[in-house]
């Protein structure tokens, strides 16, 4: 048996030292630290493995977007699967700023004020729908006077991150030709504007389908495939839902704060998937409960310091 390990801190101490000092002492989420961070790295370094990554729109909110854009920026996953919110998060933080805010604020008071409040962050309409509207509202506009009339999700969300900063999710997954799937693209703010736009521009189509013959293409061809999975929701069961089709995931790192005892899904650990054949039984994988704000720039960081780089396979 393995010893338990005292976790003892030094001057200067990098991420993946502390990782690693987290799996060495052995205890609860600790070890699950370590154990998705080899994971995670196994993934990143078989050049044989399609690299999924998803993620809910509220991380968006705050610092992790800048973690998730540094991912795509590294080439560090090969498919986003998120929701509606992470465009519209993205998208307005590319120009307006989110603001530190409160859990236990008065929302009353804060909606007097035109703030909007998520978790304890706070967002000001200026910050949002209104900017929202006028950005997407003009990013189709210039896309239909230039005769484009119909879309698939993907191929829409990529000429958007075209016209953003380089600092965005959207403009790297455009750079570096990361597909990024939304399968309730009209459950947002941006879904909203697509609605918008249709009833004075009839012939405007977005066609999901061709998102799930992309996705199916995807699938079908990879020899092996990934995931780092935060959080639940349509975007981690619609990742699992499609890697069902080649018997499963070879690598997964679920992050989740959610319990399982109640049947939903954003709380099922790995385990459970194996029995839809969503992961493979032998797949090694791992459930790390906790907050993602947290674990995810943790885990990224010590991913990134030791993990080779490669070229993303092309898609």
């Amino acid at each position: 048996m393995k010893k338990v390990r005292d976790i003892r801190l030094t001057p200067k101490m990098s991420v993946g030292k502390m990782v690693d000092a987290l799996g060495n002492a052995g205890g609860f989420v600790a070890k699950k630290v370590w154990q998705g961070v080899q994971i995670w790295r196994r993934m990143v370094e078989d050049p044989d493995c399609v690299k999924f990554f998803s993620f809910p729109a509220c991380i968006v909110a705050t610092g992790c977007r800048g973690v998730i854009a540094d991912l795509a920026k590294q080439k560090l996953i090969d498919v986003i699967v998120t929701t509606c919110g992470t465009l519209d998060h993205d998208i307005a933080r590319t120009w307006k700023p989110y603001y530190h805010g409160d859990f236990m604020a008065d929302d009353a008071e804060l909606r007097k004020e035109g703030i909007n409040r998520l978790g304890n962050i706070f967002v000001p309409d200026s910050s949002y729908g209104q900017l929202l509207e006028k950005k997407v509202q003009s990013f189709l506009e210039e896309l239909w006077s230039e005769g484009k009339r119909e879309f698939s999700v993907h191929e829409l969300i990529w000429e958007f991150g075209k016209r953003l900063k380089p600092d965005s999710i959207l403009y790297w997954a455009w750079k570096n030709r990361i597909p990024v799937f939304v399968p309730g693209i009209f459950d947002g703010a941006v879904g909203s504007q697509l609605w918008m736009f249709w009833q004075t521009h009839r012939e405007f189509r977005i066609d999901e389908f061709a998102d799930q013959q992309k996705l199916a293409d995807i699938v079908f061809s990879a020899k092996k495939t990934g995931a780092v999975i935060v959080g639940g929701g349509i975007s981690k069961h619609h990742t699992i839902w499609w890697n069902q089709f080649k018997n499963g995931l070879d690598y997964v790192v679920y992050m989740t704060t959610a319990v399982e005892w109640d049947g939903s899904l954003s709380g099922a650990r790995t385990r459970e998937a194996v029995s839809w054949k969503k992961v493979k039984p032998v797949a090694p994988r791992v459930t790390v409960e906790g907050d993602a704000t947290v674990l995810l720039p943790l885990m990224a960081a010590a991913v990134l310091e030791r993990t080779r780089k490669r070229s993303r396979r092309s898609l």
